[in-house]
């Protein structure tokens, strides 16, 4: 295994106990990307990744993403197909009714993270690899 696949592991370990609040395998620069849903957008910087974050966890009770399936690109990516758990805050949706089912490409460069590419929309996510779930 791979060391960037044993990192993405243990980030995805603290995401699925809804712990969000490390970013030491963040390289300075990350650029963080929203790729699609409610707000698209590219955030550049640990503190812009920060704030991301902070907005998005503050609309969901109890957010976690839970992986099923890890896949090695190629040396400098690493997909993860996972599963999102929460309540909305205000609406008290619960995303385990629906088809919460998202991706998250990780890009390596010198043992860091420097850009993470999410999606809500799984099928999206491996439409725009070229993979097929």
């Amino acid at each position: 295994m791979s060391e960037h696949l044993d990192l993405v592991r243990s980030i995805y370990a603290e995401w699925e106990r809804g712990d969000f609040s490390s970013a030491e395998w963040a390289g300075p620069e990350i650029e963080f990307v929203w790729a699609d849903g409610p707000e698209p957008g590219s955030h550049k910087g640990q503190p812009a990744m920060a704030k991301a974050m902070r907005d998005w966890l503050s609309a969901w009770a109890d957010l976690r993403q839970v992986p099923e399936q890890y896949r090695e690109l190629d040396r400098e990516r690493v997909v993860v197909l996972h599963r999102f758990t929460a309540s909305g805050k205000t609406s008290g949706v619960d995303l385990r009714q629906m088809e919460a089912e998202g991706a998250a490409v990780f890009h390596f460069r010198g043992g860091k993270v420097t850009r993470i590419d999410h999606y809500y929309n799984r099928d999206r996510a491996l439409a725009d690899l070229g993979l097929e779930e």
